[in-house]
């Protein structure tokens, strides 16, 4: 009979240093009760006959490694998700960047790639896309894989085609992409100013000098000197005078770099006024 029942504190840190020392994931700065909730789901779901074979196959089993990877890390994403903030990066923050001879922008955490091709999309539209470079980076090597392929479910359209006129979209938003059966396959001249690649916020460290970065609805599954660590990170990243974006509910403030940052409107992008 599976046992059935919550990870404890102490199995979850176990866990999370094997992890770590085994695989080189760092967990470490994690919300520990999101982190937990997250593997005790995964452990009833997976009907693992105990604490000890869970772990076994979590260290030993490179396939359900890349499962349990997949498993405690957060991918809830759309196009175009909150259209007003889509709506300020269109008519201000992109806009702005124009001035800039190639502009690179990383989206960091960017899950299974949605928030990829929107902001292409946007390029695209602002005839930014041929001198634009977007770098595309998560922890989890699975939902990268189906970022890079570029096809969505046909059945989100709708929903992402509302989001997309809302964001000021103009377009037929059907003409970027082609039905694929059951999937929507975006335009592959959308894909081909996009690299994506692993990259850990927690341990990696900065590999470009960005005119914007967005990280949104991250950083909320991290504490709060986890926060500051890749605010940190962001900051050497960002070119003076450009922005960082953040997710609704997350901000700069109170941490080591607000003071050489200033909001702009009232979505949560800041523009970087001194090194």
């Amino acid at each position: 009979m599976p046992y059935s029942g919550a990870i404890s504190d102490e199995q979850t840190e176990i866990l999370i240093n094997d992890v770590l020392e085994h695989h080189g994931y760092d967990f470490t700065g994690y919300s520990r009760a999101s982190l937990k909730r997250r593997i005790s789901r995964l452990y009833n779901l997976d009907k693992h006959l105990s604490f000890a074979e869970f772990r076994y196959k979590t260290l030993n089993d490179a396939v359900y490694f890349k499962h349990f990877v997949e498993g405690i890390t957060v991918n809830v994403t759309e196009m175009f998700r909150d259209p007003s903030f889509y709506k300020v990066l269109r008519e201000h923050i992109l806009p702005s960047l124009n001035t800039y001879p190639f502009i690179r922008i990383w989206l960091a955490g960017c899950s299974t790639g949605e928030e990829v091709y929107s902001m292409a999309i946007l390029l695209e539209e602002l005839n930014l896309l041929n001198k634009s470079l977007i770098y595309a980076t998560d922890i989890n090597p699975s939902v990268l894989e189906k970022a890079g392929q570029g096809m969505f479910p046909l059945s989100q359209m709708k929903s992402y085609s509302e989001n997309y006129i809302a964001a000021g979209g103009k377009r037929d938003f059907s003409s970027y992409y082609s039905a694929n059966y059951s999937l929507a396959k975006f335009d592959p001249d959308l894909k081909n100013k996009m690299i994506f690649s692993t990259h850990n916020l927690v341990s990696d460290h900065s590999f470009n000098e960005f005119q914007l970065i967005l990280c949104r609805n991250v950083l909320i599954y991290f504490d709060r000197s986890l926060q500051f660590n890749v605010l940190q990170l962001f900051d050497q990243s960002l070119e003076n005078l450009c922005y960082l974006a953040l997710g609704s509910k997350e901000t700069i403030e109170f941490s080591p770099i607000s003071s050489r940052y200033k909001r702009v409107g009232t979505e949560k992008i800041w523009r970087k006024t001194s090194t």
